[in-house]
């Protein structure tokens, strides 16, 4: 395999070329790489939550939190990676606007903690029950549900979406209601 060919993680692209595929933001904030940014964040939020460090992935610039279940990785797997920034495209967003938590990093996690932690407006939960993240409610795959200032969706896990595609074109009607397209 010569230098040419190599396939490198989606994560691994987004941060080496930053500025061209995030777009050209000029403020310092957003040119932090997302670790940095992550780091910076929890920092500066430890009085709301003292003895949790919370692991993400993404600068969470527009406040949407994405919250799924993967014991394969940190965060999640490569091709999980690849499909969901795939996704975020299609919607105009990137791994920058967005901050993704694995529950499996924080298995007793509820939503107050991590829509206060991260001030998010929208919350996608992929295979995550909304009764099972704490929510006083249960609702469907692909029905917007308005609660407590948040925009949650609910929806199959990226898996089971990235294999089949009348459920992903479900999400789809789901986000361009969501994210005004």
């Amino acid at each position: 395999m010569g230098l040419n060919n190599i396939d490198l993680p989606a994560i691994v692209v987004e941060q080496l070329y930053n500025s061209s595929l995030v777009g050209n933001n000029t403020d310092a904030e957003e040119k932090q790489p997302i670790s940095a940014a992550v780091k910076t964040e929890t920092a500066s939020k430890t009085k709301e939550s003292p003895a949790e460090e919370w692991k993400s992935l993404g600068n969470n610039n527009k406040k949407i939190l994405i919250v799924l279940k993967s014991e394969e990785a940190v965060h999640l797997p490569d091709n999980q990676l690849t499909f969901l920034t795939g996704i975020l495209s299609a919607c105009n967003l990137s791994l920058a606007d967005v901050a993704i938590v694995n529950t499996n990093n924080h298995p007793q996690v509820l939503y107050k903690e991590l829509t206060t932690f991260f001030a998010s407006k929208v919350v996608l939960l992929f295979d995550i029950e909304p009764a099972a993240f704490g929510l006083p409610m249960s609702f469907p795959f692909y029905q917007i549900q308005a609660f407590a200032g948040n925009s949650f969706l609910y929806s199959p896990s990226l898996n089971n979406l990235e294999n089949d595609k009348v459920e992903k074109s479900k999400l789809w009607v789901c986000l361009k209601r969501l994210f005004n397209l």
